[in-house]
C-alpha cells in the first residue's frame, strides 16, 4: 500500500472512531476542523438539524484582510480560531464539542483549538 493511501486510511479510521462518540446538538454543537495543504476551515454544526451554524476559514473575506503573505500556517490557524470563536459568541454559542476530524491534535489543529479557547469558547 502506498504511503499516502495508508495515511488517508488511518485518518479516516480515526475520524469514524471520533464521530461515533461526538455529535453536535442544539445545546452543545460540534466544532469541526478541516485542513488542506494551504488553508484551514472550521465549522460549528448542529447535527440534529443538519445545519452549519457558524463557519470561518482562511478564505473568508474578513480573515483574508488580516492575513499577510509572510505569516506561517500556524499563525493563520490562530486567526481562524479567534474568528470562529468571535462568530460563535455573537451567535450565543459558548460550549462546543471539538471534532478534530481524524487529524492529530498537533500543529495547526492545536493552534486553532487553543486560539478558540483563549477567545472564549469552552470545550
Amino acid at each position: 500500500m502506498k504511503k499516502n493511501k495508508l495515511l488517508v486510511t488511518r485518518r479516516l479510521r480515526r475520524k469514524r472512531s471520533i464521530r461515533r462518540k461526538i455529535s453536535g446538538t442544539s445545546l452543545i454543537p460540534r466544532l469541526t476542523v478541516f485542513r488542506s495543504n494551504s488553508h484551514i476551515y472550521a465549522q460549528i454544526i448542529n447535527d440534529v438539524d443538519s445545519k452549519t451554524l457558524v463557519s470561518a476559514s482562511t478564505l473568508d473575506a474578513e480573515t483574508r484582510g488580516i492575513i499577510k503573505s509572510e505569516m506561517s500556517k500556524i499563525e493563520k490557524s490562530k486567526l481562524v480560531g479567534e474568528a470562529i470563536a468571535k462568530k460563535a459568541i455573537t451567535a450565543n454559542i459558548t460550549k462546543v464539542a471539538f471534532d478534530r476530524n481524524g487529524l492529530l491534535y498537533h500543529g495547526r489543529i492545536k493552534a486553532l483549538a487553543e486560539a478558540a479557547r483563549d477567545a472564549g469558547l469552552q470545550f
